[in-house]
């Protein structure tokens, strides 16, 4: 038996039962031990499971390009933070300097390529050491590159910095916090209808895992049901992510003024609890091979559920996060100009054929295009329009 498993054990013994979200909290973060707090995991090709920067670098070159609007939208303040949030290996943060840092044939394009990197401090909020160090080794080559004229003299070493969390921030910002497939790592209430709502508790029979039923450790998981008007039939199983609420205050508090970037896979609040999804929608990988039970490789495997994009805006909006627009990865990144910075990057490359067939994943309806969704929220004294969303913004459904 490892040494985390052991350790749930106990705790169960000395405690009762658990409520199935501090099950998961422990499996994926207890120090030194949990899936992310773990210097053995590895994530992406290699791993147990990799995000959207794996697939290919166009997917970093269009957030860049992303945050580049955001810049300019906001009068191009002299300081922008681009503050990424659980950046795994580093991979975005790469090829996202790695297009910016490119010079443009489009003059207009190269100077504002210029400026806004003169002006970016991109922040990688990163609490473990290892993913720190992996994500250094990566940026390692990108550090040492210059910075457009005029600061020809020094790389990018001011530019690119790590913190541990937001609290670190000594004051208000103004830029950016992204994410992409973070929230749907946080740990979840698990939640079922039998007679009445109960929630999911974990205990153990010696040293076998098994679920109870109990009433609701919070008055929050009731409070949520109302909020988001779901009406769960008998027997109906799901998840409720209060963690969000939580963190959206924690970058409020940060943010000054600007946007909040959100990538991830989820639903809206009347798609996710729909009568045909009773099942929920927990899902966990281990070496790339998806598996339903949580309570197998423990420590060893990831844990997620989807994302409730519904409460986003909802605790968002109640946080002073005005909400500029949703959509899918595919419509956003084909409205935002993806045929232009693959034609800028790969036109003139005898593999351009090859590169249009990964870069599909991240546009098509059978790949991350449709699974994946973007939203984009605002702090400050108007609402924004980016060209992401003008082929498609489902922010009503919301």
């Amino acid at each position: 038996m490892d040494l985390l498993e052991q350790l749930i054990i106990d705790r169960i013994r000395k405690e009762g039962p658990l409520s199935f979200k501090t099950y998961m909290d422990m499996a994926l973060y207890y120090p030194g031990l949990g899936y992310y707090s773990s210097p053995e995991t590895t994530i992406g090709r290699e791993g147990d499971f990799y995000t959207s920067p794996h697939l290919h670098p166009v997917f970093g070159a269009m957030i860049g390009k992303q945050l580049m609007e955001m810049w300019i939208m906001m009068g191009r303040p002299a300081d922008f933070h681009a503050v990424e949030i659980g950046a795994g290996t580093g991979y975005l943060c790469r090829d996202m300097f790695d297009y910016l840092l490119q010079p443009s044939e489009d003059l207009s394009l190269s100077e504002d390529k210029s400026g806004f990197l003169r002006t970016l401090r991109y922040v990688i909020v990163e609490p473990y050491e290892h993913f720190q160090r992996i994500q250094k080794e990566l940026l390692r080559g990108t550090l040492q590159k210059p910075l457009p004229a005029p600061r020809m003299q020094r790389g990018l070493e001011g530019n690119i910095l790590w913190k541990k969390s937001l609290r670190e921030f000594a004051s208000g910002i103004k830029g950016c916090v992204l994410s992409n497939e973070l929230l749907d790592a946080f740990p979840v209430h698990v939640i079922e209808m039998d007679a009445g709502l109960k929630e999911v508790y974990v205990t153990c029979d010696r040293e076998r895992f098994r679920e109870e039923l109990h009433q609701p450790g919070t008055d929050e998981i009731a409070r949520y049901l109302g909020q988001f008007h779901i009406q769960l039939e008998q027997g109906y199983r799901t998840e409720i992510n209060l963690e969000i609420k939580k963190w959206l205050e924690d970058i409020n508090t940060v943010l000054s003024q600007g946007f909040v970037l959100t990538i991830d896979y989820g639903y809206t609040a009347k798609e996710y609890y729909d009568g045909h999804r009773s099942k929920g929608t927990l899902l966990c990988y281990h070496n790339h091979v998806l598996n339903e039970n949580p309570y197998q490789n423990i420590g060893k495997q990831d844990i997620t559920a989807h994302v409730n994009f519904s409460s986003l805006k909802k605790w968002g909006e109640e946080s002073g996060l005005m909400t500029v627009g949703y959509s899918s990865q595919g419509p956003f990144f084909v409205s935002s100009g993806i045929d232009e910075v693959i034609t800028e990057l790969y036109a003139d490359s005898p593999d351009y054929l090859a590169e249009i067939s990964k870069i599909k994943g991240l546009i098509l309806p059978q790949g991350m295009g449709e699974s994946h969704s973007i939203l984009i929220q605002y702090k400050g004294d108007q609402l924004p329009e980016l060209r992401g969303f003008a082929l498609r913004n489902h922010v009503e459904n919301l």
